[in-house]
């Protein structure tokens, strides 16, 4: 194939400042803006996702943000494809691509040449493993797949039924666990000369973030947001329905325990600031990435600085090897 494109890669926890970073970034360098957030997908999904609106969007071009609906199936697989695509065109325009968001799978799926599962082979299983979560819970099946997949089972979470369904199938498809057939070629078939980095404020501070973050949606609408959703027939059946606070939202909406609207609110913090840990222990594991700790403006600025000049050295060196 050609030459390298050149793709600055911008990862990190929820509420970490990923967007408002590449945002800045490709506003300095003339870049487009490729998400990897497993949510920000669905339309009419706005307040829950943090999706960037209509100002944010009209300061930097972005890509696999509403692209399709909240009843549909949208797999790993489609987005290394739409991903990929969506780097490679903004190069060609000559734009330098950055690759934002907190959805480690969707970042392994670009930056490596993931050996996916196979689909499902035996209906009854994943019959049998559903009937299972109605008797024991996704928590439940969730202990399950830590004895068997312990890997598979950090990076999903406990409430997560339909991808912890599928962890469970793979392995009994399979007889191997998931994260072994995730493993990254070295040689993968897509080449990017790559600048890599995670936005992790410590602790307190992304805590703090977390639970104001939280605040903000819910003044926003997002209970409105849930039900409107509910009214289109979408239910907490649906894979888009799985993510943090809509599932949440809509158990409290069919009238599921706890009753008290503040309670919800709390155990969506909860689960958020385990989410973030998730992500960050997810992205330790992961090689080429420089992390960046911006617990206040100064040195979220620094960290911008640091994360310009990379894109500027990715634009010299590719551009130079091209015309060598």
């Amino acid at each position: 194939m050609g030459q390298p494109i050149p793709l600055l890669v911008i990862a990190g926890p929820t509420a970490s400042g990923k967007t408002e970073a590449a945002l800045r970034i490709a506003q300095m360098i003339d870049g487009e803006i490729v998400s990897a957030d497993s949510m920000q997908i669905y339309r009419r999904m706005d307040i829950g996702t943090a999706k960037p609106d209509a100002a944010e969007r009209a300061r930097a071009a972005f890509h696999l943000i509403d692209i399709v609906e909240p009843d549909a199936e949208y797999t790993v697989v489609d987005f290394q494809r739409d991903a990929r695509e969506a780097i490679a065109s903004a190069w060609r325009r000559g734009r330098l691509p950055i690759l934002s968001g907190g959805t480690g799978l969707y970042l392994r799926a670009v930056l490596g040449n993931l050996d996916f599962p196979p689909g499902p082979q035996d209906k009854s299983i994943r019959a049998r493993l559903r009937a299972e979560a109605e008797q024991v819970g996704a928590k439940g099946l969730h202990r399950r797949l830590t004895d068997l997949d312990p890997e598979a089972a950090a990076a999903i979470s406990p409430g997560d039924a339909r991808r912890i369904i599928r962890a469970l199938e793979v392995c009994e498809l399979t007889g191997r666990p998931m994260s072994a057939l995730q493993s990254v070629d070295p040689s993968p078939p897509f080449k990017y000369n790559l600048a890599q980095y995670v936005l992790a404020a410590p602790r307190a501070v992304l805590s703090e973030r977390i639970d104001s973050r939280v605040d903000r949606m819910v003044m926003a609408g997002w209970l409105d947001e849930v039900a409107h959703l509910q009214a289109r027939g979408i239910t907490g059946r649906h894979q888009s329905m799985q993510a943090i606070g809509y599932r949440h939202l809509m158990a409290y909406l069919d009238g599921q325990p706890p009753d008290d609207l503040g309670e919800v609110v709390a155990l969506i913090k909860r689960d958020t600031r385990r989410y973030a840990k998730r992500q960050m222990t997810w992205l330790r594991a992961e090689a080429g990435y420089q992390w960046l700790a911006p617990g206040d403006p100064g040195q979220f600025n620094a960290c911008i600085a640091i994360m310009r000049a990379a894109a500027h050295r990715l634009l010299a060196t590719t551009r130079a090897a091209t015309e060598g």
